[in-house]
């Protein structure tokens, strides 16, 4: 660690250059036993971060890092540098969610012992509340949306509507999405098979509109395995990886695709969560219970559907328009 991520007390211990073997390596262990590829970005990315405030050095992964010998000192130190460079709450928290999982690694696989694991590791989380990012996608922008892509007369616009229409119709996350395959669909039940977070299965449903427009692109696709919604080249074709099935979409390329489409439909840009957003939103105003909606959505905590839930802001704006300026 440079002087700047060491407390005082602390400085006198220095961690070896050298890199652990991949094999022993917490870094490789944590992010190899993560079965989502997204997570592997997202935490690789993490602790790469972390490995740049221990180091200073821009240029450092957290393979280079002996994580076994970071100590309570060092720990608090890095949440304090954190929180000194103006990161939210929720960045500082993933982030510890992080280093917590790594400094387990290296404990089970015997490079710490239980007790220099447990007060590194012991960290409060940052509190705040913050409300949910983003906002709901309009219906007159959802309808423009799907309005450009149907004009779109190419086999990119067919399968554009599909997704567009399968994102508002399921409330499945980004990667959710671009990890469909076609025998995830049933036809006869309307059904789509979504592996969510921790690999835990859910099936959700398309309502007929949605199938409408998935049933056109399908009759474009066909039955090849591989992906639902795969990658289109410039000419038309779909692409395949090397076992002959239908490549899948990365979630950065259906951020783009959504990115595209909003700017030829001519209004506000909205995210893929922002349609996740909007089905948690709408369901709820329709009056379905918080136990089913999530369900469907693949919370593991109400308290997570609830943060959706529109009607206590409405109640709050109806009760505000309640009361009046006096008359000059």
């Amino acid at each position: 660690m440079t002087d700047l991520a060491l407390p005082a007390a602390a400085a006198g211990e220095h961690l070896p250059a050298t890199p652990t073997a991949p094999a022993l390596n917490p870094y490789d262990v944590y992010l190899n036993a993560l079965q989502s590829p997204e997570s592997r970005r997202t935490m690789k990315g993490c602790l790469d971060r972390i490995a740049q405030l221990i180091t200073g050095d821009p240029r450092t992964t957290g393979a280079d890092i002996p994580w076994e010998r970071l100590r309570y000192e060092h720990t608090s130190r890095i949440r304090a540098l954190m929180l000194e460079r103006g990161w939210s709450p929720a960045h500082v928290n993933k982030h510890l969610v992080a280093l917590r999982r790594v400094l387990k690694e290296a404990w089970r696989l015997g490079l710490m012992t239980a007790e220099q694991y447990q007060r590194a590791a012991d960290l409060p989380p940052v509190k705040a509340h913050r409300l949910p990012a983003g906002a709901a996608v309009p219906r007159e922008s959802l309808a423009a949306l799907l309005r450009t892509c149907q004009q779109d007369d190419r086999v990119i616009g067919r399968r554009d509507a599909a997704i567009v229409a399968t994102l508002y119709s399921t409330g499945c996350r980004c990667a959710e999405l671009v990890g469909l395959t076609i025998a995830d669909y049933s036809p006869g039940d309307r059904s789509l098979r979504v592996r969510g977070k921790g690999d835990k299965e859910r099936l959700v449903y398309l309502n007929p509109d949605a199938v409408k427009l998935v049933e056109e692109w399908l009759a474009i696709r066909g039955w090849t395995p591989g992906a639902l919604f795969p990658v289109v080249r410039k000419g038309g074709q779909l692409e395949r990886d090397e076992r002959g099935h239908l490549r899948h979409m990365t979630p950065r390329a259906l951020g783009m695709l959504l990115d595209r489409r909003f700017q030829q439909a001519k209004v506000a840009r909205r995210s893929p969560h922002d349609f996740r957003r909007t089905f948690i939103g709408d369901l709820l105003d329709a009056g379905v219970d918080l136990a089913t909606v999530q369900a469907i959505v693949g919370h593991s905590s109400p308290a997570t559907t609830a943060r959706y839930d529109r009607r206590p802001e409405r109640r709050r704006r109806d009760a505000v328009d309640r009361l009046t300026l006096p008359k000059l």
